[in-house]
Protein backbone atom coordinates (compact mmCIF):
# COMPACT_ATOMS: atom_id res chain seq x y z
CA UNK A 1 0.00 0.00 0.00
CA UNK A 2 1.36 3.41 -0.96
CA UNK A 3 1.15 5.94 1.87
CA UNK A 4 1.27 9.62 1.06
CA UNK A 5 3.87 11.64 2.95
CA UNK A 6 4.12 15.40 3.11
CA UNK A 7 7.18 16.73 1.34
CA UNK A 8 9.42 18.87 3.55
CA UNK A 9 8.56 22.15 1.83
CA UNK A 10 4.85 21.49 2.33
CA UNK A 11 5.02 20.83 6.07
CA UNK A 12 3.20 23.39 8.20
CA UNK A 13 5.54 25.77 9.98
CA UNK A 14 4.13 27.98 12.75
CA UNK A 15 6.29 30.85 13.96
CA UNK A 16 5.53 32.56 17.22
CA UNK A 17 5.68 36.34 17.13
CA UNK A 18 6.66 36.56 20.79
CA UNK A 19 10.41 36.94 21.15
CA UNK A 20 12.09 35.75 24.35
CA UNK A 21 14.87 38.21 25.18
CA UNK A 22 17.79 37.00 27.23
CA UNK A 23 17.19 37.81 30.88
CA UNK A 24 18.82 41.08 31.87
CA UNK A 25 18.94 41.88 35.57
CA UNK A 26 17.60 45.23 36.67
CA UNK A 27 20.21 47.51 38.20
CA UNK A 28 20.43 46.16 41.76
CA UNK A 29 22.18 49.36 42.87
CA UNK A 30 19.15 51.52 42.02
CA UNK A 31 17.63 51.68 45.56
CA UNK A 32 20.87 53.17 46.84
CA UNK A 33 21.27 55.83 44.14
CA UNK A 34 20.11 59.41 44.74
CA UNK A 35 21.00 63.08 44.79
CA UNK A 36 21.04 63.42 48.59
CA UNK A 37 24.39 63.68 50.38
CA UNK A 38 23.60 60.51 52.35
CA UNK A 39 23.17 58.37 49.21
CA UNK A 40 25.64 55.54 48.72
CA UNK A 41 25.82 56.27 44.98
CA UNK A 42 25.42 60.02 44.70
CA UNK A 43 23.99 61.37 41.45
CA UNK A 44 25.29 64.73 40.21
CA UNK A 45 23.78 66.71 37.33
CA UNK A 46 25.95 69.84 37.15
CA UNK A 47 27.33 68.99 33.71
CA UNK A 48 23.97 68.98 31.94
CA UNK A 49 24.75 72.54 30.85
CA UNK A 50 28.08 71.48 29.38
CA UNK A 51 31.60 70.54 30.43
CA UNK A 52 33.73 67.41 30.66
CA UNK A 53 34.63 67.32 34.34
CA UNK A 54 33.12 68.36 37.64
CA UNK A 55 34.58 69.12 41.04
CA UNK A 56 33.04 67.46 44.10
CA UNK A 57 34.11 69.18 47.36
CA UNK A 58 34.79 66.99 50.40
CA UNK A 59 35.25 68.27 53.96
CA UNK A 60 36.30 66.26 57.00
CA UNK A 61 35.10 66.89 60.55
CA UNK A 62 37.04 69.00 63.05
CA UNK A 63 39.26 66.86 65.25
CA UNK A 64 40.94 69.41 67.55
CA UNK A 65 40.25 69.52 71.28
CA UNK A 66 39.45 73.23 71.33
CA UNK A 67 40.06 75.49 74.34
CA UNK A 68 38.38 76.30 77.59
CA UNK A 69 39.63 79.47 79.29
CA UNK A 70 42.95 79.23 77.43
CA UNK A 71 43.89 81.49 74.55
CA UNK A 72 42.03 80.56 71.36
CA UNK A 73 43.84 83.05 69.11
CA UNK A 74 46.59 81.20 67.28
CA UNK A 75 45.09 77.82 68.20
CA UNK A 76 42.37 77.70 65.56
CA UNK A 77 41.93 74.51 63.55
CA UNK A 78 42.10 74.56 59.77
CA UNK A 79 39.34 72.91 57.78
CA UNK A 80 40.65 69.88 55.92
CA UNK A 81 39.03 69.99 52.49
CA UNK A 82 39.58 68.52 49.05
CA UNK A 83 38.07 68.74 45.59
CA UNK A 84 37.59 65.40 43.83
CA UNK A 85 37.40 65.60 40.03
CA UNK A 86 35.01 63.43 38.04
CA UNK A 87 35.20 63.12 34.24
CA UNK A 88 32.31 62.13 31.99
CA UNK A 89 32.34 60.43 28.59
CA UNK A 90 29.80 59.17 26.08
CA UNK A 91 28.21 55.72 25.93
CA UNK A 92 26.27 54.92 22.75
CA UNK A 93 24.87 51.88 21.02
CA UNK A 94 22.56 51.19 18.07
CA UNK A 95 21.07 48.52 15.81
CA UNK A 96 20.05 48.70 12.14
CA UNK A 97 18.13 46.65 9.61
CA UNK A 98 17.07 46.89 5.97
CA UNK A 99 13.58 46.71 4.52
CA UNK A 100 14.62 43.56 2.67
CA UNK A 101 15.27 41.83 6.01
CA UNK A 102 12.11 43.16 7.65
CA UNK A 103 10.15 41.73 4.75
CA UNK A 104 11.45 38.24 5.60
CA UNK A 105 10.93 38.59 9.37
CA UNK A 106 8.03 36.60 10.85
CA UNK A 107 8.45 37.91 14.40
CA UNK A 108 9.29 41.63 14.17
CA UNK A 109 12.75 41.12 15.66
CA UNK A 110 13.65 44.74 14.98
CA UNK A 111 10.65 45.75 17.09
CA UNK A 112 12.66 44.56 20.08
CA UNK A 113 15.39 47.15 19.40
CA UNK A 114 14.25 49.75 21.92
CA UNK A 115 13.81 47.39 24.91
CA UNK A 116 17.11 45.70 24.02
CA UNK A 117 18.88 49.06 23.99
CA UNK A 118 17.24 49.93 27.31
CA UNK A 119 18.54 46.66 28.77
CA UNK A 120 22.00 47.44 27.39
CA UNK A 121 21.99 50.83 29.11
CA UNK A 122 21.02 49.33 32.46
CA UNK A 123 23.72 46.67 32.18
CA UNK A 124 26.33 49.24 31.17
CA UNK A 125 25.63 51.45 34.19
CA UNK A 126 25.54 48.49 36.59
CA UNK A 127 28.84 47.12 35.32
CA UNK A 128 30.45 50.57 35.47
CA UNK A 129 29.42 50.92 39.11
CA UNK A 130 31.00 47.54 39.91
CA UNK A 131 34.18 48.57 38.09
CA UNK A 132 34.23 51.88 39.99
CA UNK A 133 33.99 50.12 43.37
CA UNK A 134 37.08 48.10 42.47
CA UNK A 135 39.04 50.79 40.62
CA UNK A 136 41.99 52.60 42.21
CA UNK A 137 41.50 56.33 42.87
CA UNK A 138 43.47 58.68 40.62
CA UNK A 139 43.68 62.45 40.30
CA UNK A 140 44.26 62.08 36.56
CA UNK A 141 41.58 61.53 33.95
CA UNK A 142 40.90 57.91 33.10
CA UNK A 143 42.76 56.17 30.30
CA UNK A 144 40.66 56.14 27.15
CA UNK A 145 38.70 59.29 27.98
CA UNK A 146 37.34 60.79 24.77
CA UNK A 147 38.50 57.88 22.60
CA UNK A 148 36.36 56.11 20.01
CA UNK A 149 35.50 53.43 22.57
CA UNK A 150 35.00 55.99 25.36
CA UNK A 151 35.65 55.47 29.07
CA UNK A 152 32.99 56.27 31.65
CA UNK A 153 34.75 54.64 34.65
CA UNK A 154 37.01 57.04 36.55
CA UNK A 155 40.26 56.03 38.20
CA UNK A 156 42.51 53.11 37.27
CA UNK A 157 40.60 49.94 36.48
CA UNK A 158 41.77 47.16 38.78
CA UNK A 159 42.49 44.76 35.92
CA UNK A 160 44.70 47.39 34.22
CA UNK A 161 46.58 48.53 37.33
CA UNK A 162 50.21 47.62 37.85
CA UNK A 163 51.41 45.80 40.96
CA UNK A 164 52.96 49.05 42.18
CA UNK A 165 49.67 50.94 41.74
CA UNK A 166 47.77 48.27 43.63
CA UNK A 167 50.33 48.39 46.45
CA UNK A 168 50.02 52.18 46.67
CA UNK A 169 46.24 51.92 46.95
CA UNK A 170 46.58 49.13 49.51
CA UNK A 171 48.93 51.14 51.73
CA UNK A 172 46.87 54.34 51.49
CA UNK A 173 43.69 52.47 52.49
CA UNK A 174 45.11 50.09 55.08
CA UNK A 175 42.50 51.27 57.61
CA UNK A 176 39.60 50.49 55.24
CA UNK A 177 40.55 47.19 53.70
CA UNK A 178 40.25 43.66 55.12
CA UNK A 179 41.77 40.42 53.84
CA UNK A 180 39.78 37.48 55.11
CA UNK A 181 38.74 37.05 58.71
CA UNK A 182 41.73 38.68 60.43
CA UNK A 183 43.33 42.12 60.32
CA UNK A 184 46.69 40.34 60.63
CA UNK A 185 46.27 39.00 57.08
CA UNK A 186 47.14 42.47 55.85
CA UNK A 187 50.44 43.01 54.07
CA UNK A 188 51.70 46.17 52.40
CA UNK A 189 52.11 44.14 49.22
CA UNK A 190 48.61 43.60 47.86
CA UNK A 191 49.38 40.23 46.24
CA UNK A 192 50.93 38.93 49.47
CA UNK A 193 47.87 39.99 51.48
CA UNK A 194 45.61 38.16 49.01
CA UNK A 195 47.79 35.06 49.29
CA UNK A 196 47.21 35.09 53.07
CA UNK A 197 43.49 34.40 52.53
CA UNK A 198 42.84 30.81 53.58
CA UNK A 199 40.26 28.83 51.62
CA UNK A 200 38.49 27.66 54.78
CA UNK A 201 39.13 30.13 57.59
CA UNK A 202 38.67 33.27 55.52
CA UNK A 203 35.19 32.77 54.06
CA UNK A 204 32.64 35.61 54.15
CA UNK A 205 30.70 34.88 57.36
CA UNK A 206 29.05 36.90 60.13
CA UNK A 207 32.27 37.28 62.14
CA UNK A 208 34.32 38.78 59.30
CA UNK A 209 31.31 40.89 58.25
CA UNK A 210 31.12 42.43 61.73
CA UNK A 211 34.90 42.97 61.63
CA UNK A 212 34.58 44.72 58.26
CA UNK A 213 31.97 47.03 59.79
CA UNK A 214 34.26 47.84 62.71
CA UNK A 215 37.04 48.66 60.24
CA UNK A 216 34.67 51.12 58.58
CA UNK A 217 33.58 52.65 61.88
CA UNK A 218 37.18 53.17 63.06
CA UNK A 219 38.56 54.46 59.75
CA UNK A 220 39.97 57.98 59.40
CA UNK A 221 38.45 59.98 57.78
CA UNK A 222 35.30 58.39 59.13
CA UNK A 223 32.99 56.42 56.84
CA UNK A 224 29.55 57.80 57.59
CA UNK A 225 26.77 55.21 57.90
CA UNK A 226 24.26 54.99 55.09
CA UNK A 227 21.54 56.09 57.46
CA UNK A 228 20.94 56.62 61.16
CA UNK A 229 17.56 55.84 62.69
CA UNK A 230 16.62 56.08 66.36
CA UNK A 231 20.25 56.00 67.42
CA UNK A 232 21.13 53.00 65.23
CA UNK A 233 23.54 53.11 62.29
CA UNK A 234 23.17 51.13 59.07
CA UNK A 235 25.69 50.23 56.40
CA UNK A 236 25.10 48.41 53.10
CA UNK A 237 27.32 45.64 51.72
CA UNK A 238 27.35 44.44 48.11
CA UNK A 239 28.57 40.87 47.50
CA UNK A 240 28.71 38.41 44.61
CA UNK A 241 26.91 35.08 44.54
CA UNK A 242 29.69 32.97 46.03
CA UNK A 243 30.48 35.27 48.96
CA UNK A 244 26.75 35.84 49.55
CA UNK A 245 26.20 32.07 49.56
CA UNK A 246 28.67 31.60 52.42
CA UNK A 247 27.20 34.41 54.50
CA UNK A 248 23.64 33.24 53.87
CA UNK A 249 24.51 29.75 55.10
CA UNK A 250 26.18 31.18 58.21
CA UNK A 251 23.17 33.41 58.96
CA UNK A 252 20.56 30.76 58.19
CA UNK A 253 19.44 30.12 61.77
CA UNK A 254 19.50 33.84 62.64
CA UNK A 255 17.37 34.79 59.65
CA UNK A 256 14.94 31.93 60.22
CA UNK A 257 14.49 32.60 63.92
CA UNK A 258 14.90 36.34 64.35
CA UNK A 259 13.74 38.19 61.23
CA UNK A 260 10.19 39.60 61.39
CA UNK A 261 7.69 38.22 58.93
CA UNK A 262 4.37 39.56 60.26
CA UNK A 263 1.65 41.01 58.00
CA UNK A 264 3.08 39.25 55.00
CA UNK A 265 3.04 35.56 55.72
CA UNK A 266 5.13 33.62 53.28
CA UNK A 267 5.99 36.76 51.27
CA UNK A 268 8.15 38.05 54.12
CA UNK A 269 9.43 34.74 55.46
CA UNK A 270 13.18 34.39 54.73
CA UNK A 271 12.80 30.60 54.60
CA UNK A 272 10.76 30.90 51.42
CA UNK A 273 11.86 34.19 49.85
CA UNK A 274 15.20 35.32 48.49
CA UNK A 275 16.41 38.86 49.12
CA UNK A 276 18.73 41.01 51.16
CA UNK A 277 20.22 39.73 54.39
CA UNK A 278 20.44 41.83 57.56
CA UNK A 279 22.89 41.44 60.40
CA UNK A 280 24.45 43.77 62.98
CA UNK A 281 23.05 46.91 61.37
CA UNK A 282 24.27 45.88 57.93
CA UNK A 283 22.10 45.29 54.86
CA UNK A 284 23.77 42.73 52.60
CA UNK A 285 22.67 42.85 48.95
CA UNK A 286 23.59 40.17 46.44
CA UNK A 287 24.91 41.48 43.10
CA UNK A 288 25.66 38.35 41.03
CA UNK A 289 27.71 40.25 38.47
CA UNK A 290 30.47 40.85 41.05
CA UNK A 291 31.25 37.13 40.84
CA UNK A 292 31.16 37.31 37.05
CA UNK A 293 33.69 40.15 37.12
CA UNK A 294 36.10 37.91 39.06
CA UNK A 295 35.70 35.17 36.45
CA UNK A 296 35.86 37.37 33.36
CA UNK A 297 37.58 40.67 34.25
CA UNK A 298 39.55 40.55 37.52
CA UNK A 299 40.89 37.16 36.53
CA UNK A 300 43.99 37.41 38.74
CA UNK A 301 41.68 36.94 41.73
CA UNK A 302 40.64 33.46 40.60
CA UNK A 303 43.97 32.10 41.86
CA UNK A 304 45.07 34.89 44.25
CA UNK A 305 44.36 33.20 47.59
CA UNK A 306 46.31 30.66 49.59
CA UNK A 307 47.01 27.52 47.51
CA UNK A 308 45.78 29.43 44.42
CA UNK A 309 42.29 29.78 45.86
CA UNK A 310 39.60 32.01 44.38
CA UNK A 311 39.04 35.38 46.08
CA UNK A 312 36.05 37.71 45.71
CA UNK A 313 35.70 41.32 46.89
CA UNK A 314 32.79 42.68 48.90
CA UNK A 315 32.07 46.38 49.37
CA UNK A 316 30.76 47.68 52.71
CA UNK A 317 29.43 51.17 52.03
CA UNK A 318 28.43 54.28 53.86
CA UNK A 319 27.47 57.65 52.43
CA UNK A 320 28.94 58.86 49.14
CA UNK A 321 30.87 55.71 48.32
CA UNK A 322 30.55 56.33 44.58
CA UNK A 323 29.68 59.41 42.54
CA UNK A 324 27.84 59.28 39.23
CA UNK A 325 27.91 62.52 37.26
CA UNK A 326 25.53 63.05 34.35
CA UNK A 327 26.03 65.24 31.30
CA UNK A 328 23.10 63.76 29.38
CA UNK A 329 20.53 61.26 30.57
CA UNK A 330 19.83 58.32 28.20
CA UNK A 331 17.80 59.30 25.16
CA UNK A 332 16.84 57.52 21.92
CA UNK A 333 18.58 58.34 18.63
CA UNK A 334 17.69 57.51 15.03
CA UNK A 335 19.80 56.92 11.95
CA UNK A 336 19.65 59.70 9.36
CA UNK A 337 21.71 58.08 6.55
CA UNK A 338 18.83 55.82 5.56
CA UNK A 339 19.54 55.16 1.82
CA UNK A 340 16.25 56.72 0.70
CA UNK A 341 14.38 55.16 3.59
CA UNK A 342 15.63 51.60 2.93
CA UNK A 343 17.77 51.36 6.12
CA UNK A 344 16.22 51.75 9.54
CA UNK A 345 18.41 52.41 12.59
CA UNK A 346 17.64 53.15 16.25
CA UNK A 347 20.07 53.80 19.06
CA UNK A 348 20.61 55.24 22.51
CA UNK A 349 23.17 57.69 23.87
CA UNK A 350 24.13 59.02 27.28
CA UNK A 351 26.99 60.96 28.81
CA UNK A 352 28.12 60.20 32.34
CA UNK A 353 31.05 59.32 34.53
CA UNK A 354 31.16 57.06 37.58
CA UNK A 355 33.97 56.93 40.11
CA UNK A 356 34.76 55.82 43.64
CA UNK A 357 34.84 58.87 45.90
CA UNK A 358 38.28 59.61 47.38
CA UNK A 359 40.23 62.27 49.24
CA UNK A 360 43.89 63.16 49.28
CA UNK A 361 45.68 63.08 52.64
CA UNK A 362 46.55 66.70 53.60
CA UNK A 363 50.21 65.83 54.26
CA UNK A 364 50.82 63.19 51.61
CA UNK A 365 49.90 63.85 47.99
CA UNK A 366 50.19 60.18 46.97
CA UNK A 367 47.83 59.00 49.71
CA UNK A 368 44.37 58.83 48.10
CA UNK A 369 41.82 57.37 50.48
CA UNK A 370 38.51 55.98 49.26
CA UNK A 371 35.85 58.03 50.99
CA UNK A 372 32.82 55.89 51.75
CA UNK A 373 33.64 52.23 51.21
CA UNK A 374 35.54 49.55 53.10
CA UNK A 375 36.74 46.78 50.75
CA UNK A 376 36.93 43.19 51.92
CA UNK A 377 38.51 40.21 50.14
CA UNK A 378 37.32 36.71 51.03
CA UNK A 379 37.78 33.15 49.88
CA UNK A 380 34.86 32.33 47.57
CA UNK A 381 35.23 29.12 45.56
CA UNK A 382 32.68 28.38 42.87
CA UNK A 383 30.11 25.67 43.49
CA UNK A 384 31.50 22.21 42.86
Amino acid sequence: MATTTVQANNKLVQYTQEIAREFVRENLFSPYMGEAVNSIIRLKHELKQGGEQMNIPLVTKLRGGGKGSGTLVGNEEKIDNYGMRLWIDWARHAVTTKKSEEQKDSADIFGEAKPLLSDWGKERQRDDIISAFMSLPSESSQSGLGSDAGETVNGIRYELATAAERNTWNAANSDRVLYGAAVSNYNATHATALANIDSTADRFKKGPLALLKRRAMNATPAIRPFKTKDGYEYFVTFAGTNAFRDLQADLEDINKSARPRESGGMDKNPIFQDGDLMYDGIIIRQVPEISRFVTEVWTSLTTAGDSSGRVEPVFLCGQQAVAMGWGQMPRPTFRKEDDYGFIKGVGTEMAYGVGKMFKKHPNDGSNLKQWGVCTGFFSAPVDA
